[in-house]
């Protein structure tokens, strides 16, 4: 008995178009709602690196600013 297997290359590359339009929807998607053009490495290895760098310099140089801040307002109420 002979197995007989009938593919219908219409349908598969249908199918093969559909899953990569949903996948470039998806991405489209996360990065509209993030507001973010790198939202993780595989889109740009490298800009996430500076980025991240440029985020932990922000973050310490605003504790830095509270710090000052606070050290004048220490001094003012002395």
């Amino acid at each position: 008995m002979a197995n007989v297997i009938n593919t219908n290359i219409m349908s598969l590359n249908a199918q093969r178009n559909l899953t990569r339009t949903q996948s470039e929807m998806a991405t489209a998607l996360e990065r509209l709602s993030s507001g973010l053009r790198i939202n993780s490495a595989k889109d740009d290895a490298a800009g996430l690196a500076i980025s991240d760098r440029f985020t932990t310099q922000i973050k310490g140089l605003t504790q830095a600013m509270r710090n000052a801040n606070d050290g004048v307002s220490l001094a003012q109420t002395a």
